[in-house]
C-alpha cells in the first residue's frame, strides 16, 4: 500500500488486504486467486475443520478460519512493505517464474499452512504437505499451465513446512509466511481456550497482548510495534515470535518493538523490549 492507503478513514491501520489499494507489486494475479480461493467450498471446510484437534480436544489458541484470515492479511501487508523498502524475493524468480507470483505463494502458503491440524496438532506441518499438495493440484490449473504449476506448488509447500521453526526457509517468501504466522498474538487468539479455563502460557501471554501494527521502519524497511497490558506477553514476544524471525532471511529488514503500556501502573518487570 502507498503512504496515502495504509490508513482507514478514520486514520486506524487497515487490517484487511484491499485488493483496490496500491500496492508496491503486481497485485492483478493474486487478487484473481484471492476471489476464488475465499469461496472455495473444500479449502474453507479445511479451516473450519483444523479448529477441532488444536482448540476443542487439545485447548490451544485459534487455528482456525480467523487464525488463517489474520495471518494472511499480515503476510500480504507485510510482504507488501518490504517490496516497497526494495527488499528482493527469491522463491518465485529462482523457479523462473514472474514477480506476480510470489504475491500469489504467500497468499496460498498463508491460507493452508495449517490444515495438517486436522490429523493431529502435533507436528501438523508435516501432515499439511500431503494435504495442500492435494488441493494445489485441483486449485492451481484454474490459473497456472503445467510447469508453471509445479513451480508455484513446490514454493508452497517449502513456505507450509518452514512455517514451524524446525525447517528453516530457503525463501524470503517462506519468511514471510513465519513471521505472519507469528504475529497473529493479539489477545482475541487466545478467547477460546482462555473462555474455557485454559491458562497455559500460551493463553495467558495471548491476553496480554492488545495489539499488533505493521509500518515502515525509521531504521529498518518494516517495524513490528506491539503494545502489552502486562509482562506476561513478554512470552509472545521473546520466545514464539523471535524464534520466528530468527532464520527467516528477513531479520535484517524487521525490527520488533513491544511496550507495556501499563507498565507506569505498577507493572515495571518489563516496560519495553526490542528485537
Amino acid at each position: 500500500m502507498s503512504d496515502t492507503t495504509d490508513l482507514d478513514d478514520d486514520g486506524v491501520e487497515r487490517r484487511e488486504y484491499d485488493p483496490d489499494a496500491d500496492h508496491a507489486f503486481p497485485d492483478e494475479k493474486v487478487n484473481d486467486v484471492l476471489s476464488v480461493l475465499l469461496d472455495d467450498p473444500e479449502i474453507q471446510t479445511y479451516l473450519r475443520a483444523q479448529n477441532v484437534n488444536a482448540v476443542q480436544r487439545m485447548g490451544y489458541n485459534d487455528h482456525g478460519a480467523k487464525h488463517i484470515e489474520i495471518v494472511r492479511n499480515r503476510a500480504l501487508r507485510l510482504y507488501d512493505l518490504l517490496k516497497r523498502g526494495g527488499v528482493e524475493f527469491n522463491g518465485a524468480s529462482q523457479q523462473g517464474l514472474e514477480e506476480a507470483d510470489e504475491a500469489v505463494i504467500v497468499a496460498l502458503a498463508a491460507t493452508i499452512h495449517d490444515i495438517g491440524h486436522v490429523v493431529h496438532r502435533d507436528d501438523h506441518s508435516y501432515y499439511s504437505i500431503p494435504l495442500a499438495a492435494d488441493l494445489l493440484d485441483r486449485f492451481l490449473p484454474q490459473f497456472y499451465e503445467t510447469e508453471a504449476m509445479v513451480r508455484v506448488k513446490a514454493e508452497v509447500l517449502h513456505a507450509i513446512l518452514c512455517h514451524h521453526t524446525e525447517e528453516q526457509p530457503l525463501t524470503r517468501e517462506a519468511g514471510v509466511i513465519r513471521i505472519a504466522d507469528g504475529l497473529d498474538m493479539e489477545r482475541g487468539r487466545s478467547r477460546i481456550p482462555y473462555e474455557k479455563g485454559g491458562r497455559g502460557i500460551n493463553t495467558i501471554s495471548s491476553q496480554a497482548i492488545e495489539q499488533v501494527t505493521l509500518r515502515s521502519g525509521d531504521d529498518s524497511v518494516v517495524c513490528v510495534e506491539i503494545e502489552m497490558n502486562n509482562a506476561a506477553g513478554v512470552y509472545q514476544v521473546d520466545n514464539l515470535l523471535k524464534a520466528k524471525l530468527r532464520d527467516s532471511m528477513l531479520e535484517d529488514n524487521i525490527r520488533i518493538v513491544a511496550v507495556n503500556t501499563k507498565g507506569n501502573g505498577g507493572d515495571t518487570l518489563v516496560e519495553r523490549i526490542e528485537l
